[in-house]
């Protein structure tokens, strides 16, 4: 089950395991990607830990907020992720004149995890999404979820390209430069690990089909 479907407690329950888990391998900072944990969990782990976290929402909505000619802002996420209104909360906090319509959209993780892009049904429930954001007239859309750039094939047939924020390149940037402040970042790459919850052969697909990643020598499953 994707978690966008989780409860909270489910929720919290497999982030703390995966801190605890990183705190034994001890890391330096850990990066929350995933939007939904990010707006479910971050308040209520991020004081347990030694370690720095970077929630993905927490981190980029300063740099959103800011964004010139974005008056209008629509987010799209995980039922789980909207319920919580963390990135209408994050927004407001820098900039309180900015209009923001979240919009949940429960199929879409289902559609990319299932490798259902090009099915005629998954266009329909991008469109019917699309169709109610189109009557906000958002400047700009946040495609909150990690899942969802990879729907662009889908998304550009009913808006243009550039309509679309892909929260992770803001992430990125902020967390290197955040690293790089706090002289926490290591220009040498000497090593890599990946470590997964399920079968590591799925991921290796995942991996190949959305990453382009031929090889995965050090992949292993916890």
């Amino acid at each position: 089950m994707p978690y966008g479907e989780k409860s909270e407690e489910q929720l919290i329950e497999f982030a703390d395991k995966i801190f605890k888990f990183f705190e034994e391998k001890k890391a330096k900072a850990v990066i929350m990607a995933c939007n939904t944990t990010s707006a479910v969990t971050y308040e209520k782990l991020k004081d347990n830990y030694n370690f720095k976290v970077y929630p993905i929402i927490q981190s980029v909505c300063s740099t959103i907020a800011k964004l010139e000619n974005v008056k209008k802002l629509g987010v799209i996420a995980t039922p789980a992720t909207i319920n919580t209104h963390t990135y209408y909360k994050e927004i407001k906090k820098y900039n309180p004149d900015m209009e923001v319509f979240e919009l949940a959209a429960p199929n879409w993780v289902r559609i990319v995890e299932e490798h259902r892009i090009d099915a005629p049904q998954s266009i329909l429930q991008v469109q019917e999404i699309l169709d109610l954001m189109k009557e906000f007239a958002p400047d700009k859309i946040v495609l909150a979820c990690t899942h969802y750039p990879y729907l662009t094939s889908i998304l550009e047939k009913f808006m243009p390209a550039e309509k679309f924020i892909d929260p992770s390149v803001y992430f990125a940037e902020n967390i290197k430069n955040d690293l790089k402040k706090n002289n926490l970042l290591n220009n040498k790459f000497e090593y890599e690990e990946f470590y997964v919850s399920s079968n590591p052969e799925n991921f290796k697909t995942a991996s190949k089909l959305f990453y382009k990643l031929k090889n995965l020598p050090n992949l292993k499953s916890v």
